[in-house]
């Protein structure tokens, strides 16, 4: 997914580490989106709330709010049937964990 939506092999590696250095603010304030969604429970602070009403439209916070929300989703219900990666990803592997977990 992040190969189809142009994600450097830089940024698919920085995605799973906690430096965010190769993503520019937006990416980085949609990433702490994401991260604030999927805490248990989901806590979006005011502040938070209010940069991002900054930087996008209630429409396109409506729709990252949504697909954030869908992809956690997916990732709790694999969970369940143990679904693994199919390993389509062709990019730096060497340096690419074989199994990512949030324990």
């Amino acid at each position: 997914m992040g190969r189809k939506a142009g994600l450097s092999d830089e940024k698919l590696l920085a995605a799973l580490g906690d430096d965010r250095t190769p993503f520019n603010d937006t990416e980085r304030l949609v990433i702490e989106l994401a991260d604030a969604m999927t805490e248990t429970p989901a806590n979006v602070s005011d502040d938070l709330y209010a940069r991002l009403r900054n930087q996008f439209s209630e429409e396109q916070l409506m729709q990252l709010g949504a697909q954030i929300a869908f992809e956690n989703y997916r990732a709790r219900w694999n969970r369940i049937f143990n679904v693994e990666s199919d390993n389509l990803y062709q990019g730096t592997t060497a340096s690419l964990p074989s199994r990512v977990h949030d324990d």
